[in-house]
């Protein structure tokens, strides 16, 4: 008899779930959808959807990558009003053993047994087995992770790390930071380095601009994609220089992370922003900030450095968990 799982990606947005079944060793996809995740009250009733098209009967495990913190296995989505118990669903849904864990966190987990394909590498570096990684990506916010090498495997610890204060290195990037400053206050990593970061590095840039001529594009709030179509299809010149801009930022925080963890085990850029700016992170930027590190240069030089490209790395990761749910109980 073939034993099911059930796992998904939760987002503000979108919710992705996915049931599975293994047999002979093997995970096998067997039902996948794409929810809108405004469009349902609770995540219940998405949930109850699901089940009634892929099932007859509960799968004996779950796991859910929730865009949020989790707390005693209970959530709030960031960007909606649900609220998510793992004691709930189990109840709900007669399946023996559920768990939540945070969006990025099931990020971490999905890189151990990425294959090399779905890595695009900026850095080979030297890397160290059973060492510190970190996992980090810009995407709606700034992600990350670290991953901890225990008992022979990586175990992933969520942060809130996009929140932490933005250091500017260069006058371009003090005119910015002192830009944000008055309109936000505090000025945190994820105001640079999100699609709703793009879009403020552009309009910074409109108002530095000596191009005479040069039409002012009026964006909304969160117009990372808009930005990087101007730069890639149109060359417009300060989208494009937004662009270098941001993966320059990018590339400074990476080198923070690595140094915080001593991540001789890698570096990988995740998320929704990476992929679709491959030849901008590739181009020079990103690495040349990440390695002006000081006394630490030569450090940084032996570091791996990879940027993810698959866009469901996310539930891999809550599938990932949800066979050792299985498989461990806990």
């Amino acid at each position: 008899m073939n034993t099911q799982l059930l796992y998904g990606d939760i987002g503000g947005t979108k919710t992705i779930l996915q049931l599975a079944e293994i047999a002979d060793g093997q995970i096998h996809e067997r039902c996948t959808q794409r929810y809108d995740s405004a469009t349902f009250a609770t995540f219940s009733d998405i949930l109850r959807d699901f089940l009634g098209q892929a099932t007859t009967q509960p799968p004996p495990a779950a796991c859910f990558a929730v865009a949020g913190p989790i707390a005693a296995q209970q959530a709030t989505l960031t960007n909606l009003p649900w609220q998510i118990s793992s004691a709930n669903i189990a109840q709900e849904f007669s399946i023996a053993a559920v768990k939540l864990i945070n969006d990025f966190e099931a990020v971490a987990l999905a890189i151990e047994n990425l294959p090399s394909s779905d890595l695009t590498t900026l850095q080979t570096g030297q890397p160290h087995a059973q060492a510190m990684r970190v996992v980090l990506g810009a995407g709606t916010g700034m992600g990350v992770a670290w991953l901890t090498p225990v008992n022979n495997r990586y175990v992933a610890w969520p942060t809130e790390a996009g929140h932490i204060d933005f250091a500017p290195v260069t006058p371009l990037q003090t005119g910015l930071f002192e830009w944000l400053q008055q309109r936000f206050g505090h000025v945190s990593v994820e105001r640079l380095l999100s699609g709703s970061g793009l879009t403020n590095i552009f309009k910074f840039l409109q108002t530095q601009a000596a191009t005479p001529g040069l039409p002012v594009i009026e964006l909304e709030e969160d117009s990372g994609a808009a930005v990087t179509a101007l730069a890639q299809t149109e060359q417009h010149p300060i989208a494009i220089q937004a662009l270098e801009l941001f993966a320059a930022i990018y590339g400074a925080y990476a080198g923070n992370l690595a140094l915080a963890g001593l991540c001789r085990g890698g570096v990988y850029i995740a998320g929704g922003i990476a992929p679709k700016m491959l030849d901008t992170l590739s181009a020079g930027g990103f690495m040349h900030a990440f390695h002006a590190k000081g006394r630490f240069s030569a450090l940084m030089r032996e570091i791996p450095v990879h940027i993810v490209t698959n866009p469901a790395i996310g539930l891999l990761g809550a599938r990932q968990e949800a066979f050792r749910l299985l498989n461990n109980g806990a």
